[in-house]
């Protein structure tokens, strides 16, 4: 297998300086203060829209809610904007789905100025999945470099069941018959998601990177991220039964990603696996 020199700074720098919350957002719908509440309401309620924007002298000041329009001004159902509900266009992604996690929808500056709308909704675009991937891939990349530091030559075998080996093989062995380079003392590339979490989580040392407060924690942890990683590859909904956890999830990928980027084992002692 070749090494792999992507890392988390990587994966964070492309999506910071080329797919940021610009990608997602949708245009602000806005009316001036001259229109009628009942009159917006009924164009909120043809095209389905739970807020817009609401403009004086030109620029937006915040926004209507479709329940609080009944009839009279419309400034007098303005909620202006704060602080926690704007995020600029080209803040990365992963500061969105933080945000949407008191909010239900953020307003996008463009030059300053609101202009266009982030809701729950948006977290399902591709952009977001691609991030998601991009987190889950290198994780089990750095995984994959850790345990065979640990375990070189495939000595893993002794922390997975006999059912889970005889699978690896089976994948390795398909491999071999369609002529792709693979090292015949080792067929570690053939480990699933759940083989190099068990084998993380069983090893003392290999469990001691990951920073888990405990393995129940850590098995857990692998659980949600296998459904998600299964979710995002047949292109399912990866928010139902998944909101607002999914934003912490986010989070401690990326905190276990850079630990295990950082992380550095020992070969384990002559018939010993570490448990």
């Amino acid at each position: 297998m070749k090494h792999f020199k992507s890392s988390s700074g990587d994966l964070r720098r492309l999506f910071e300086r080329a797919i940021t919350i610009r990608e997602i957002a949708e245009p602000l719908v806005s009316f001036d203060t001259d229109h009628a509440a009942e009159a917006i309401r009924a164009c909120m309620e043809e095209r389905n829209f739970d807020v817009v924007g609401l403009r004086q002298g030109g620029r937006v000041v915040g926004y209507l809610r479709r329940n609080d329009l009944t009839h009279g001004s419309v400034t007098d159902c303005l909620t202006r904007f704060q602080a926690g509900e704007m995020l600029a266009e080209h803040e990365p992604l992963s500061a969105a789905v933080q945000a949407l996690r008191n909010q239900t929808q953020l307003f996008i500056t463009v030059r300053g100025k609101v202009g266009r709308i982030v809701t729950k909704g948006d977290l399902q675009k591709i952009p977001v999945r691609l991030w998601l991937f991009g987190l889950i891939s290198l994780i089990e990349m750095q995984m994959l470099r850790l345990i065979r530091q640990r375990f070189p030559g495939g000595a893993w075998g002794s922390l997975l069941s006999p059912a889970r080996v005889e699978a690896a093989k089976k994948v390795f062995a398909l491999r071999q018959t369609q002529n792709r380079e693979a090292d015949a003392s080792d067929f570690s590339d053939c480990l699933q998601i759940c083989d190099k979490a068990a084998i993380m989580l069983k090893d003392s040392e290999l469990f001691a990177l990951s920073q888990f407060p405990s393995r129940v924690a850590g098995r857990s942890f692998f659980s949600h991220l296998e459904s998600l990683r299964n979710d995002l590859a047949h292109s399912n909904d990866i928010l139902k039964g998944r909101w607002p956890a999914l934003a912490e999830l986010a989070v401690q990928c990326e905190n276990l990603l850079t630990w295990l980027e950082a992380g550095r084992v020992r070969l384990p002692e002559f018939g010993g696996n570490g448990r």
